[in-house]
């Protein structure tokens, strides 16, 4: 019995999807990977990036995650799951399909609270692929898990805002396409913790935005999208690239990261399956102290329990899309905060598991495990810490609310 049986025509997507990811996307990683360790090319776009991206939206496999049956694929979230999952197999496929982070945030950002003028001028492209957009919300000042600390100003000067702070783990300020920030800052300091920030439209070649340093995850710089410190340092833009008013940013930033939240958990599952997969070919094909390391105990509980994380995660974010669906975000956030905490740990441990079949091989990038094991490592801080989600879902319990 499948409790959260998928639409037909979800179920028809999957499966061209998950094929174009097998067939096409993975067999492609090595020569995407190729292109960035050229000298003089790490900040640049692989041609095969740009060819599977055309493929794809010849393929009618494009711009999936959106709900929105004009431009996107009108899935409603527990629909959308699987095809995430497949997507999330391999570090690069989203971008492929238009579904990546931080641009599907961005995007929802802009169909929900941007105004006509904004969804012409950076919705448009981005919806198309002809650009990559970046979320400045983290910065190195203030301890940013409590989001009311964000402390960059946007200041209202006659018809302009000028905006001066400094951001980090600002994800796609490097790539060479990123066109525009969503800025998140103090509009308003003296109203009250959740009424002081707004999000503004920041357009990359404004004066005064600094990109500082690329921001490497244990080692590893992404490239060509890329993490970076930003300095915004007196930018001036129109009051018209004000995202719906003064004082409304936490509002935004609640409708952007729920659903987003769900989407990394979506993807790290596959990522997590993918790592199963691996973990089983190994100790299928390697041999020590005479006999194959799928036939030492140890092995085996690896490959049981990682099996069984797996689908725990898996019927958990099922049950988190379903919930946003029939309930909507707010309803929600006990069942996202859950699988937010989960998912993550659970790629982690997965993943850590099938480094230690592979031994050392595992620890190169000879194997997809090393970058895939710190990119799981990151989104237990990314949007929001294991911590703070914990607490929420504590305080949400003690008060009797049962998401």
């Amino acid at each position: 019995m499948n409790l959260f049986a998928p639409s037909d025509r979800a179920a028809a997507l999957l499966a061209r999807l998950a094929a174009f990811v097998d067939e096409r996307v993975l067999p492609a990683e090595a020569q995407y990977h190729a292109h960035v360790a050229q000298a003089g090319q790490r900040w640049t776009i692989p041609p095969v990036m740009e060819r599977l991206k055309r493929e794809a939206r010849e393929a009618g496999l494009w711009n999936l995650f959106l709900p929105h049956a004009e431009l996107g694929a009108g899935l409603s979230n527990l629909d959308y799951a699987p095809l995430a999952e497949a997507t999330g197999r391999s570090l690069i496929a989203p971008e492929v399909f238009n579904c990546n982070a931080p641009d599907t945030g961005n995007m929802e950002v802009l169909l929900h609270y941007g105004s006509d003028e904004h969804k012409a001028r950076w919705l448009a492209p981005l919806l198309d692929g002809r650009i990559r957009s970046a979320f400045a919300m983290t910065e190195p000042d203030v301890a940013s898990s409590d989001a009311t600390n964000i402390a960059t100003r946007i200041v209202r000067d006659n018809g302009d805002y000028v905006v001066t702070g400094r951001k980090w783990w600002t994800t796609g300020a490097t790539d060479p396409r990123c066109a525009v920030f969503i800025v998140m800052g103090v509009t308003n300091p003296d109203a009250e913790p959740h009424r002081r920030h707004g999000m503004i439209l920041v357009p990359r070649d404004t004066p005064g935005v600094e990109i500082v340093r690329p921001l490497p995850v244990f080692g590893y710089d992404d490239a060509p999208h890329g993490h970076a410190e930003v300095r915004f340092d007196g930018v001036r833009v129109p009051a018209a690239n004000l995202i719906l008013g003064e004082g409304r940013g936490f509002e935004i930033a609640q409708g952007r990261l729920g659903p987003g939240r769900i989407h990394h958990c979506m993807r790290l599952i596959g990522l997590a399956q993918r790592a199963l997969e691996a973990m089983v070919a190994r100790a299928q094909s390697r041999v020590a102290f005479g006999k194959p390391l799928a036939a030492q105990g140890t092995v085996q509980q690896a490959i049981a329990q990682s099996r069984c994380d797996i689908e725990q995660a898996r019927l958990l974010t099922l049950a988190a899309a379903d919930a946003l669906d029939r309930h909507g975000n707010k309803a929600a956030k006990d069942a996202i905060g859950m699988i937010k905490i989960v998912a993550p740990r659970m790629a982690c441990e997965v993943i850590d598991r099938a480094i230690q079949v592979h031994g050392g091989a595992g620890l190169s990038d000879d194997f997809f495990l090393a970058h895939a094991y710190a990119g799981a490592r990151a989104l237990r801080l990314a949007d929001g810490p294991d911590e703070v989600h914990m607490a929420a879902l504590a305080k949400s319990m003690l008060r009797g609310a049962h998401a």
